[in-house]
């Protein structure tokens, strides 16, 4: 219970019995004794609020980007046989294959589909495909949050594409998708699989994409891949980064090629388009094959690629992509329960259908600078670090609920939010 501290108790008790006060009050069997005795006048202005919690997450790391760890993780189980090592080596190239193998295999990607890994992370891989592809013919972009505006602007004011072809943009606010009926699939579609910053995600299946498409599909399924079920026939090229999902160290990109991509790559050369040596993926107008078979473009962090291999061997260990999209998504549920009991919090994302498993972006009662409250409290008590909102968002909290996160985890945070909720507005009050 709040009170004015250069009261002593005597002279504080007859001051609340005398006059009408407003008292904030952290547990309502306080305020019930306080009226029972008299100390607190009927007329008070009394607001309850729930107490701190006692049971915190075991983990508290719930950033978007980069992810928590997976469970039981520890460094020291890393391998060393690469490390001193050139990744040209036997050990290198072997370890880069092994990699690009398990991830086809534990993803479902078709076999005859190209992994590799290539450099600075998802932004990277995508803005390889972009370079390489685009301008054959006209171009579909869908936006609906800051990742795929940005794919947007760089079609149009960096690689200039509205001076050879059309660009149609097919976007919407904060929380919504696009009419995603109006994309044409004759035309090259780029698009987010999940918005990151926005936490809407496009429908189960990818139905607005057509089977006899004659354009390519571009894809970034950064915070999708591993915790969403990727419809890989209706995806020509698909990138992430294993910094999201799996809990991986930054500054790399995989990129995934569909046999139509590669026919593409192989039978068009954009005229008076200079590419940078790490965008580059053919050779004398063939694909280089060694990019998807364990070679890289320039030196990639040889632990960086242990730790996801690491991730890739956990993720296996529980059953594979389906166990980890079942994680995700029991995760979503926690939230969705709490946001179903109190009427302070609400999704981002206004359809339960495209709601998004991984980054899960809330709306609170609160103004942006008690939100920016509310995730201080938080990450100050230890509970939940980095969950503040997209600072293009609208003022938004953003809890990441990926496969990597445990759903207890997810139990514990819950109550936190409630009283940091509470703290925040017991606190613009006092100001």
């Amino acid at each position: 219970c709040s009170r004015p501290a250069h009261l002593h108790t005597r002279t504080r008790t007859h001051a609340l019995r005398q006059q009408p006060t407003t008292m904030i009050f952290h547990n309502l069997a306080v305020r019930t004794s306080f009226l029972a005795r008299g100390v607190l006048s009927p007329a008070s202005s009394v607001r309850c609020f729930a107490a701190m919690p006692t049971v915190r997450p075991a983990s508290p790391e719930f950033s978007s980007g980069p992810c928590k760890k997976r469970p039981g993780y520890s460094l020291s189980s890393l391998p060393t046989r690469n490390l001193g090592r050139s990744h040209r080596s036997k050990v290198g190239k072997s370890t880069l294959k092994h990699a690009i193998e398990e991830t086809k295999r534990i993803l479902k990607v078709p076999e005859d589909y190209l992994v590799g890994i290539v450099p600075a992370s998802d932004t990277g891989a995508y803005e390889m495909a972009m370079w390489n592809v685009l301008g054959e013919r006209d171009v579909d972009i869908c936006h609906w949050e800051s990742f795929g505006k940005g794919w947007f602007g760089d079609a149009v004011s960096h690689l200039k594409l509205r001076d050879t072809v059309t660009v149609n943009e097919h976007t919407a606010d904060y929380g919504h998708l696009p009419d995603l009926s109006k994309v044409n699939t004759d035309n090259d579609v780029c698009f987010t699989f999940n918005g990151t910053t926005s936490g809407v995600r496009v429908p189960d299946g990818c139905g607005f994409i057509a089977d006899d498409r004659k354009g390519l599909t571009l894809c970034d399924a950064t915070s999708a891949c591993f915790a969403m079920d990727m419809p890989w026939e209706k995806l020509d090229i698909t990138t992430y980064s294993w910094q999201k999902v799996l809990g991986g160290e930054g500054a790399h990109g995989v990129l995934i090629l569909s046999p139509r991509a590669v026919e593409r790559l192989e039978s068009y050369v954009p005229e008076n388009r200079p590419l940078p040596k790490i965008f580059r993926m053919t050779k004398k107008g063939k694909i280089d094959a060694a990019l998807f078979t364990g070679a890289t473009i320039n030196t990639p962090s040889m632990i960086a690629v242990e730790d996801y291999i690491d991730a890739l061997q956990w993720a296996d260990s529980l059953g594979g992509v389906d166990a980890l999209i079942k994680r995700s998504q029991d995760n979503l549920a926690v939230i969705d329960g709490f946001v179903q009991q109190n009427d302070w919090i609400d999704f981002l994302a206004v359809d339960s259908a495209t709601r998004s498993s991984t980054s899960v972006c809330c709306t609170l009662k609160l103004d942006s600078s008690q939100i920016k409250k509310f995730a201080s409290l938080l990450e100050e008590e230890g509970v939940a670090f980095d969950i503040g909102g997209y600072r293009d968002a609208p003022p938004s909290i953003r809890i990441w609920c990926g496969s990597t996160v445990e759903t207890s985890d997810v139990e514990k945070l819950m109550p936190w939010l409630t009283w940091a909720y509470e703290t925040s507005q017991k606190e613009a009050v006092a100001a």
